[in-house]
């Protein structure tokens, strides 16, 4: 890993961490703050609120600083509220730095995109955003199982006393290691909102916020999924986590790798379409358990590798609202993660089987692909160049 990204791929992996460490944690804080578990999971939308009304407000704030300083503010941030959740009397006040501590999330990953694209050497870009999310994805294949294991056995509030901690290592990371980058200077946020005007963004959001949601259908029912469709028992379903987080490391260089070597317009579509036709396996084959496995690994993989292409196609785009673009992706990254649960979900209230929120998923990437395709042609490369090979 390049010395100049570790600090970025830490602080990647407290967020990531702190994300989804609630859902292996739920029944624990339920249980100590005496609340019902439907009440708990409202820690974890808490959160993807403050994800999605941090990423703008924050960027706003800090577009005219230094990025490295401002990396270091919104980490100290983070570790602070993660830090008081460990100390939280009740539910509500809980709820609240759960808020308060997801505020830092998009702004974090929008500066360090950007950051991290500067720092790469000419051609490599969309790798070096790999190697930032790179710590995302690392969190849910060792610190997510890790600190949930912790938290069962020692109580739950030590898991964001890790979080915490993590956080704290980032700062000193990024003091130490991160070098200062000079971003194009900015008149301020009326420029910074300039590109959100146009046709264009929207089309990226909306490529993000709906293609990703095919996998967030499909991966929040992935429990129910392995364990009634494909036979598995309940205690296999940790390592089956494993499988889709491994995939999900090697997916995020994958698609670092393949956005440097095509247009990431053309990258995102190929990716999209392909993760149509894991999603109808997974549909179809999932009770074939040796095919449910390998098609775990190959939807986290296709997945997270769509990430880096969406976000340098944003960045190229929004130009000297670059910050305030990258940060915006990852407000509908949490948009996707909301649309994919609830229409993923549709399916089994009318009483369908656990496998149809795949096919649900596989509708919202074929989305995904559509628009990655009216994107290539309206602002890509020219038609005769359009072909996918």
């Amino acid at each position: 890993m390049n010395k100049k990204l570790f600090s970025l791929a830490v602080g990647g992996l407290g967020i990531g961490t702190t994300e989804f460490i609630i859902m292996g944690l739920m029944q624990d804080v339920a249980a100590s703050l005496q609340i019902s578990i439907p009440m708990a999971g409202y820690l974890i939308s808490a959160y993807a609120v403050g994800v999605i009304v941090g990423a703008p407000l924050l960027v706003a704030l800090s577009v005219k600083y230094n990025p490295k300083k401002v990396l270091m503010a919104l980490m100290g941030i983070f570790a602070l509220f993660n830090g008081l959740s460990a100390l939280a009397p009740d539910f509500y006040s809980l709820l609240a730095f759960r808020f308060l501590s997801g505020l830092p999330h998009g702004a974090f990953f929008g500066i360090g995109a950007v950051v991290a694209s500067k720092l790469a050497r000419e051609g490599k870009q969309a790798q070096a955003i790999s190697t930032m999310f790179a710590g995302l994805t690392l969190a849910n294949l060792i610190m997510v199982p890790l600190v949930t294991f912790l938290g069962h056995q020692y109580g739950w509030r030590l898991a964001f006393v890790i979080v915490a901690l993590i956080g704290i290592i980032t700062i000193f990371s990024i003091r130490f290691y991160l070098p200062d980058v000079k971003i194009s200077a900015s008149h301020g946020v009326k420029e910074e909102l300039r590109f959100f005007k146009t046709p264009k963004a929207w089309l990226i959001i909306l490529i993000t916020a709906i293609g990703f949601g095919g996998l967030f259908a499909w991966f929040s029912y992935i429990s129910p999924l392995m364990t009634h469709v494909s036979g598995f028992s309940v205690k296999s379903v940790s390592y089956i986590m494993l499988v889709a987080g491994a995939g999900m490391v090697v997916g995020n260089f994958a698609g670092g790798i393949l956005a440097d070597r095509m247009a990431p317009e053309k990258a995102a579509a190929l990716l999209f379409i392909t993760l149509v036709a894991a999603l109808i396996g997974v549909f179809f084959l999932s009770d074939y358990q040796p095919i449910s496995i390998a098609l775990t690994f190959i939807c986290g993989a296709l997945s997270m590798a769509v990430g880096s292409p969406i976000n340098i196609l944003m960045i190229r785009s929004a130009e000297k609202s670059a910050m305030m673009g990258a940060a915006l992706m990852q407000a509908a990254f949490n948009i996707a993660n909301s649309l994919g649960a609830y229409f993923g979900g549709l399916p089994l209230a009318f009483g369908l089987g656990y496998n149809y929120p795949s096919f649900v998923g596989a509708v919202m990437a074929f989305l995904g692909f559509l628009l990655s395709m009216t994107f290539m042609f309206r602002y890509g490369a020219k038609p005769h160049r359009l072909a996918l090979n």
